[in-house]
């Protein structure tokens, strides 16, 4: 049998195995590319599918494989357009060129598809000064925080944006790439000069370089002691480097101090996990282009975001959990019902509320009588600040949100600010009982809704 025989024959039994909704929605519109070697590669419509093959029917399709051909393969999947570039590239993919695929860079991100908030509006502001003066605004730009929360997006939007508005030579890898080049050196012997001029020209020849998770450089002594020369080559000659890690550069204890001391050179800038109105924002602009996107009820989306305080990568987990659910199901119209029945399991438990610092706030301000705007803004007179220092110590003592998180929600305050209105209204309170009743009043409503 030629391959297209024995994905047919595939398909056929696949069919057998699994719901029909469940064959139609994700194996019917699937077509083979190719078999080579020990790999199967797997032409499928849409990036979710991609996803979902591979991580919810992975051991089904080796298994109904290998009844076929009596031998066990790996599934590569990939989009008919990916196929496509990939037979346009004639040069070696990871070279860098003027060209975001050989730069090693997903064209999707891009600064336009980067949702601002006040959790990652500097990181955004200094990213988008580095593309438009590579090699001169900040140099290097140092970019950490936590998994998930957009640090290799931004990476991906400053490349991107070089290659589109310069002639200029961009690559993207990570650590792990690096030291894989550079173990890849002396492969077959000590003087194998080609894999030392590939390594140099990849590395050195070129304007930009932008390497991610440097972190994973810690335990690889001669990684660390090759990429100290590159860098300072690169430095040196005025080109762009730019940086990502899930620590501060004072805190990668395990990478020799004259790596930290030049990642401190230039710039470096914190994201932190996207606050609730930023979760909102990234869910509508995700569900606006999404490939099975369909109407979801407002309420849904506020149940997603209070549940998915951490990164960004859950939030999309969730709409992605979410529409595969009601595609199965044929859910024409997602409200809060169908949601929770579709998320759970895979949410956090605190159900269906909005923000508890965003209820405090609205709550205190309908008190007030003053704009929540005001609350967020850095207006310091006595109407706005006083009520603003009472929902800061609400939110302490009623929450379990950290002095960090309460700040952000507070329109980017600093963690002492936080403290110095929670010490303050905690003193007044023991010493006056009409502030005592107040805020047992505010209490009671806050618990009430």
């Amino acid at each position: 049998m030629n391959k297209d025989q024995v994905w047919k024959k595939f398909l056929e039994k696949i069919q057998e195995k699994i719901s029909t909704i469940s064959f139609e929605t994700w194996f019917k519109e699937t077509k083979i590319e190719d078999i080579k070697e020990n790999k199967v590669i797997v032409i499928v419509p849409m990036q979710l599918h991609k996803k979902n093959l591979s991580e919810n029917y992975k051991d089904l399709i080796i298994e109904t494989f290998n009844e076929i051909t009596g031998t066990n393969f790996e599934f590569e999947f990939i989009l008919e357009e990916e196929i496509k570039n990939k037979k346009t590239i004639e040069k070696e993919v990871g070279v860098p060129f003027n060209n975001p695929e050989q730069a090693n860079l997903n064209p999707n991100y891009q600064f336009s598809t980067y949702v601002v908030g006040n959790t990652n509006k500097f990181a955004f502001t200094a990213a988008l000064a580095v593309a438009e003066n590579p090699g001169k605004a900040y140099n290097p730009l140092f970019i950490y925080g936590s998994s998930g929360l957009g640090k290799t997006h931004l990476m991906h939007a400053i490349g991107n944006y070089i290659i589109k508005e310069s002639n200029k030579k961009v690559l993207y890898v990570t650590s792990d790439k690096f030291i894989s080049d550079f173990i890849g050196i002396n492969k077959k012997n000590n003087n194998n000069y080609d894999n030392i001029d590939y390594f140099k020209n990849k590395y050195r020849n070129i304007d930009v370089l932008i390497i991610d998770d440097i972190q994973f450089l810690a335990n690889a002594t001669q990684s660390q002691q090759e990429f100290f020369h590159t860098f300072n080559e690169l430095h040196q000659e005025g080109k762009q480097i730019i940086i990502s890690s899930d620590r501060s550069p004072e805190d990668l204890k395990l990478l020799e101090e004259r790596l930290r001391t030049r990642f401190s050179w230039g710039l470096t800038v914190n994201i932190y996990p996207p606050d609730y109105d930023l979760r909102i924002q990234i869910l509508k602009k995700k569900l606006s282009v999404h490939e099975l996107a369909r109407p979801v009820d407002e309420e849904v989306l506020e149940y997603i975001a209070n549940n998915c305080t951490s990164d960004v990568r859950k939030l999309e987990g969730a709409l992605n959990r979410l529409f595969a659910y009601t595609t199965m199901f044929n859910k024409e119209r997602i409200n809060l019902e169908v949601a929770t029945e579709a998320l759970k399991g895979h949410l956090n438990t605190y159900g269906y509320v909005k923000n508890n610092i965003q209820k405090i706030q609205n709550i205190v301000a309908d008190y007030y009588k003053i704009n929540i705007e005001d609350m967020k803004s850095k207006k310091r007179t006595s109407k706005i600040a006083y009520p603003r220092q009472i929902a800061m110590y609400l939110s302490r003592i009623m929450t379990d949100e950290s002095l960090t998180r309460i700040g952000l929600e507070f329109g980017g305050k600093d963690h002492t600010t936080i403290m110095h209105a929670v010490d303050k209204i905690s003193k007044e309170i023991s010493t006056d009982n009409n502030l005592k009743q107040v805020i047992n009043m505010l209490k009671d409503k806050i618990n009430s809704k």
